[in-house]
């Protein structure tokens, strides 16, 4: 079988897959959001934390649950890094503290839902942080993202009343109903499959050339099965998913794919379930699955058809990826990681070919919205289409609506801050990390000599940090040393600016809609559940991030690409 055909039946594998559980992952989710009961064990983590369950809260309040949980989660883990020296050995493996800018920007990205590693698990983390810390946050932190995601969805399904639900019962029942029943499935499967899960210590393991590698147990599966379905991405290894304590297999890397995005996918229908109009959760779909399919189809070219007698006797563009999973399902990741906020890896983007690097950034720069992140993905790309339909009710001179509620003055502002935010945040950081870069003993050397690569492609090792840090996805281009304070407080900034500024707006755009009466749909009304809205969602999608980002990829991947 050919390398070209082999990666497009894996492609039909992964759909197949998705199409099978969209449904009734979809109608679950909608119905654990919409259920008046409280499990047991749930009423006891309500009365653990002191919360109400069955109080109703107005985006204010809601925001700020989501902003005090996350701070303690900040807190927390970061205290914990700091004391992994203190630990007995059996928790830390011998490990000391982690320093104070790498504890930082750690539990940033780790609450921020990034995973961001700027460090190699296996050599600084021991059993407390990966597990207690690490693997904890990794549900939560998704957790987080689904409740922010079921609070607009409410906005645009009720009407005449700013209450949104309540953040705590969101949360919780996110994790328990849906992120850990999934996860424990999953973790099955990998064990299965030959992913370890264990609490074993460090091995001294005898190499062919002679000499021996330590290598660490861990609880690696289920950190594993959490870090892609809740589109986390923070692998227990530094080689990440393409490490085969972690992924093992073909079959592994297909499923670990299917993972990421499954949650996003199934989202769309609980959306169109909770707005009582699936067709709605059709368009939003098609939408997504026309990105995904479409930015997948380019990159599977892009790898394949590289020339060179060697690359092609390769089949493809193989460096940098691992030869059991190959050039076509290696790309499938690559996209599938970028486009959403996962930040798993299973090779090496920095060796990927220049436009194939070029299309895992602008995947990312796209918001991370096809399907985007758990969560994160459905908001933004509601958000979106909130653009969308403003910008259609200006061609045709009409007050532009969507799902019956008006998009007028404030919501049309919240929605453009929302898409502001990681575009500036992205920007700066680089421009200023570039302008801050230099020789050793150049006074404006605060970014330190940190980029390994000079030219087009050292510029976008700094880009692709900066959009991987502030679009929480957390995968990046190696070449880039980002253990340094300066990249460890900066993106560290990044990811928590990334993750929880654009909530705020979210939250008050949820709010609004909320407030507002219904409008009767006429004769002129957009129709968004039909397929010229889902194409005019993915011109505005492209239009507005090519606009934003043009000048800096044509700085970055466009000119290495074409040289």
């Amino acid at each position: 079988m050919s390398p070209v055909l082999s990666g497009i039946l894996q492609l039909v594998a992964v759909v197949a897959a998705l199409a099978l559980v969209y449904r009734p992952l979809g109608d679950h989710m909608a119905r654990v959001y919409g259920s008046r009961k409280h499990l047991r064990a749930e009423k006891w983590i309500y009365r653990l934390i002191g919360a109400d369950p069955d109080a109703e809260m107005r985006w204010p309040a809601y925001l700020r649950g989501v902003l005090a949980f996350s701070a303690a989660g900040v807190l927390f883990l970061y205290l914990l890094q700091r004391v992994q020296g203190a630990l007995p050995k059996s928790l830390s493996l011998g490990f000391t503290a982690i320093s104070p800018d790498q504890a930082f920007n750690t539990a940033a990205s780790f609450v921020a839902n990034t995973n961001w590693q700027s460090y190699s698990g296996e050599q600084a983390m021991g059993h407390a942080v990966q597990t207690l810390g690490l693997a904890v946050q990794n549900f939560v932190s998704a957790a987080v993202g689904m409740a922010v995601a079921v609070a607009l969805v409410r906005g645009f399904a009720r009407s005449r009343t700013g209450e949104l639900g309540n953040f705590w019962t969101d949360l919780v029942r996110g994790t328990v109903r849906i992120l850990l029943p999934l996860s424990v499935v999953g973790a099955l499967v990998l064990v299965a499959c030959g992913a370890i899960q264990n609490f074993a210590g460090i091995h001294d393991i005898g190499q062919l050339a002679g000499g021996t590698q330590q290598v660490n147990g861990g609880a690696v599966a289920s950190q594993e099965v959490i870090k892609e379905l809740g589109t986390n991405g923070g692998g227990y290894f530094n080689a990440n998913s393409a490490h085969p304590f972690e992924n093992p297999n073909a079959f592994t890397n297909l499923f670990e794919i299917f993972l990421i995005l499954v949650i996003p996918f199934a989202l769309t229908r609980t959306f169109g379930r909770m707005v009582g109009n699936v067709k709605q959760g059709y368009a939003i779909l098609a939408a997504m699955g026309v990105i995904w399919l479409g930015f997948t189809a380019l990159m599977m070219w892009t790898e394949y058809a590289h020339h060179g007698a060697a690359l092609q006797a390769a089949g493809g563009a193989m460096e940098g990826k691992e030869q059991r999973f190959g050039v076509g399902a290696s790309a499938v990741f690559a996209t599938t990681t970028t486009l959403t906020s996962t930040g798993a890896v299973d090779s090496f983007h920095s060796s990927y070919t220049g436009l194939g690097g070029g299309l895992t950034l602008l995947s990312m720069m796209l918001g991370e919205i096809a399907p985007g992140g758990v969560g994160s993905g459905l908001y933004g790309m509601l958000v979106m289409a909130v653009i969308a339909v403003f910008i259609a009710g200006l061609m045709v001179g009409r007050t532009p609506e969507y799902l019956g509620k008006k998009i007028g003055t404030r919501e049309i502002k919240l929605a453009a801050c929302y898409i502001l935010v990681t575009p500036t945040l992205v920007l700066g950081f680089t421009a200023l990390s570039m302008a801050l870069s230099g020789p050793p003993q150049s006074i404006l050397n605060a970014a330190g000599n940190s980029v390994h690569d000079s030219g087009a492609h050292g510029f976008s090792e700094v880009l692709y940090a900066f959009t991987s840090g502030a679009n929480n996805n957390g995968s990046a281009f190696a070449g880039l040393n980002a253990n340094t304070p300066w990249y460890n407080t900066t993106i560290g900034l990044a990811m928590l600016l990334g993750r929880f500024l654009p909530m705020v707006f979210v939250l008050a755009l949820a709010g609004s809609l909320a407030e507002q009466q219904p409008v009767p749909g006429t004769a002129g009304t957009l129709r968004t559940e039909k397929p010229l809205f889902a194409g005019l969602l993915v011109g505005a999608i492209i239009v507005i991030t090519g606009l934003t980002y043009f000048p800096a990829l044509a700085l970055g991947p466009m000119a290495e690409g074409l040289s």
